[in-house]
């Protein structure tokens, strides 16, 4: 395994054991942080293992973050209408 797709691995378990903790903001500002470190790992992790590892690993986050792309696809709809 890679050092990146361990980071990933390590970015999954953290994204999950934040996500069981209580938050006053309904977890905004940690899926602010995850995505901040998540995109440039993704990055990472398509430069080392290729582009349809880095697509599995770009799904695999948008399962975990799903309500921030839920929210930018509405607000991308509404842009384009």
């Amino acid at each position: 395994m890679t050092l990146s797709l361990a980071l990933a691995c390590l970015w999954a378990v953290v994204a999950n054991v934040l996500a069981t903790l209580p938050s006053r903001d309904n977890h905004w500002r940690r899926a602010y942080v995850l995505i901040a470190i998540g995109v440039p790992l993704l990055g990472f992790v398509t430069y080392q293992n290729g582009p349809w590892i880095g697509l599995l690993v770009l799904v695999a986050g948008m399962s975990v973050l799903r309500w921030p792309v839920i929210y930018l696809g509405r607000w991308l709809r509404r842009r384009l209408e």
